[in-house]
């Protein structure tokens, strides 16, 4: 089978292109470096030709909210007329647990937008929205902190380690299209401040970490279960500290 991965070079999309070459697929990894970009359409004709599925993994970094919306509609307007040109049976975006439910989170506004393109779609889909992962820990610590202090809203964090997100990706690009939303999130369900705190910690970090209930979450407001599955989710297999070893290891 032929699958087009968008953002095949970015951290979830090289995992997920080795697992799916391993299983013997056929796997474009597109990229604007590879002559690919979804927000100018140019390239998407080509990677698609032949295609079966399309995986959308691609990512913005900016701090203009309008960039960032103008660029998941105009990617999602072109992935999806170039997909329908080319007979495209299944389409898989991965989005974020909790797109929804973050007032203020502009990233996650202009996601809930892309969301919504791809549902009044025709073609089959399936969005995976995903935990935060376990790699951004740090990222979400630096954001945090003001004063050499780590302050997090109080709530619940349930991180996802990249390696489960890639597989689940995976199993579902070749699976039958769900035409709905899938939520996967890590094993391990605990405060905000409690699972950045172990991070910490275990790396050496010996920032002190509270929780505030003024802090914000990149500019949105948390409640306890805002950045949590609700109901029924797939859970992937590496907790904090086993993740933590691995990539000791790797390292």
């Amino acid at each position: 089978m032929k699958i087009v991965v968008i953002g095949g070079t970015g951290l979830i999309g090289l995992k997920t292109v080795a697992i799916l070459r391993e299983s013997g697929h056929e796997v474009v990894a597109a990229s604007r470096k590879g002559g690919v970009n979804t927000v100018t359409g140019d390239g998407l004709k080509e990677a698609m030709a032949g295609a079966e599925v399309v995986i959308d993994l691609s990512n913005v970094r900016s701090a203009d909210r309008e960039a960032v919306l103008d660029f998941f509609e105009s990617s999602g307007r072109n992935l999806i007329a170039a997909e329908a040109a080319a007979g495209i049976r299944h389409h898989v975006t991965l989005s974020i647990v909790g797109v929804d439910r973050v007032p203020g989170q502009l990233y996650y506004r202009a996601k809930v937008a892309q969301e919504k393109l791809i549902q009044a779609s025709r073609i089959p889909f399936t969005i995976v929205r995903s935990t935060q992962f376990l790699e951004f820990l740090r990222a979400i610590a630096d954001a945090s902190t003001d004063a050499g202090v780590v302050r997090l809203a109080p709530g619940l964090l349930q991180p996802i380690a990249a390696d489960d997100v890639a597989s689940i990706v995976a199993e579902t690009a070749v699976a039958h299209p769900e035409n709905g939303i899938v939520e996967i999130a890590g094993p391990e369900c605990a405060p905000f401040n409690e699972i950045v705190a172990r991070y910490l910690k275990a790396v050496g970090d010996l920032r002190k970490v509270v929780t505030d209930p003024e802090a914000r979450y990149f500019g949105g407001r948390l409640e306890e279960t805002s950045l949590v599955p609700l109901g029924e989710a797939r859970i992937g297999r590496l907790n904090l500290e086993e993740w933590l070893r691995r990539s000791r290891k790797r390292s």
